[in-house]
């Protein structure tokens, strides 16, 4: 038998060189899928380059290549069979159709959809990365919100691609399916009422712009650092470094604190000092401490230092300041510093801190009230 009889020698509908050409191409494809993919990404960037923000070629290439290359094999697959005596067009694809060949042209479909939206969801991650230069770069673009459109464009593309798989692959009607949906869709409301509410506040977070990522917020008891907003909930990082998810809803229907917002952070507390103290010792003490403190650079000029209250246990000296920092370890460093000082100020002055505990007077012998203690109470 010569060459010629062999490559025209029929079986199963098709002759041998129709199946060396369709395992030609086939090989072909494999071997060469990602130089092609490398070389369709690298003509697709120079398009777009321009607007890159300074994202390399590399960082493209390394999203796109893989589902560029699924997808060329497919593409290969589909010249491959278009060699053979194969139908692989739906239109050809009848019931009377053996079902391996159905079943195989099924998969092929899902496979071509699922790898153009695996390139979809590719070419989302490098928006990301293009908007996050431009956010950190100065400009419009607010990085909280970055993340968040990142999640609602990959969502969109799945149920889009999940769609095109109902209405390419198995002729489902899909405009009649979501029809159908809208009555059945108020029972899945119902039963995913708190999802909705939750994902109705997470775009209200974004258009009323209560907070942003990377601000210090106290709302239902929970404070902590703004990590991420997301559909469902808003990640918090405590000041024990724990993770509490808090979700959306109560972010805007309870009283939310933005503490990144302050001007300045207030100082206030009460020197006790003894009744030893005399009246021009705590006249001075009034005096230079309020001095001391509002020398701080850091601390605003309403400086509050005041003898308030004269109570049978101390004489209460007020002290209030604010110190201008949201950064609270500076906070902590500028409160400590002024404390030294204020001690300083009442040793300085002869005067005494009272003490907390029960204090017991010391009366002379013969005295009416000898045996009594300070609480009125007999000593024993």
């Amino acid at each position: 038998m010569t060459l010629s009889e062999i490559l025209h020698y029929r079986f199963l509908g098709n002759n041998v060189a129709a199946y060396l050409w369709c395992v030609g191409i086939l090989l072909f494809g494999y071997a060469f899928k990602t130089l092609l993919s490398r070389l369709v990404s690298r003509v697709v960037f120079r398009f777009i380059r321009r607007k890159t923000e300074g994202v390399s070629e590399d960082q493209f290439q390394a999203l796109l290549i893989r589902p560029l290359s699924i997808v060329v094999f497919f593409v290969t697959i589909y010249l491959a069979f278009q060699v053979l005596d194969y139908p692989v067009r739906s239109s050809e694809l009848t019931h009377n159709e053996p079902w391996p060949k159905v079943a195989l042209f099924r998969l092929y479909q899902i496979g071509i959809i699922w790898g153009v939206a695996w390139i979809a969801l590719r070419l989302v991650d490098f928006a990301v990365l293009v908007f996050r230069r431009r956010t950190s770069a100065g400009g419009s673009l607010q990085a909280e919100l970055v993340p968040f459109a990142k999640d609602l464009m990959k969502v969109l593309i799945i149920v889009l691609a999940f769609l095109g798989i109902l209405g390419r692959v198995f002729g489902v009607d899909v405009t009649a399916l979501i029809g159908g949906l809208g009555i059945g869709g108020l029972a899945v409301a119902f039963a995913a009422k708190e999802s909705l509410e939750n994902l109705i506040a997470s775009f209200t977070i974004f258009l009323d712009r209560p907070f942003a990522v990377g601000d210090l917020v106290e709302v239902g008891g929970v404070a902590g650092t703004v990590e991420k907003v997301g559909f469902r909930s808003t990640r918090l990082r405590t000041a024990e470094k724990s993770y509490v998810t808090v979700p959306n809803k109560s972010m805007i229907d309870k009283p939310l604190d933005n503490l990144s917002l302050r001007t300045a952070r207030r100082v206030s507390f009460t020197l006790a000092l003894s009744h030893t103290t005399s009246s021009q010792q705590l006249n001075r003490i009034v005096e230079e401490g309020k001095r001391l403190i509002a020398e701080n650079a850091l601390v605003t000029k309403d400086v509050q230092m005041q003898f308030s209250a004269l109570t049978p246990a101390a004489k209460e000296v007020t002290v209030q300041y604010f110190v201008e920092t949201t950064n609270y370890d500076e906070y902590l460093q500028v409160k400590e510093e002024l404390n030294y000082r204020l001690v300083e100020v009442v040793e300085q002055a002869g005067g005494h801190f009272a003490s907390t505990g029960n204090t017991v007077v010391q009366l002379a012998p013969g005295s009416r009230f000898d045996g009594l203690n300070s609480a009125g109470t007999p000593t024993v």
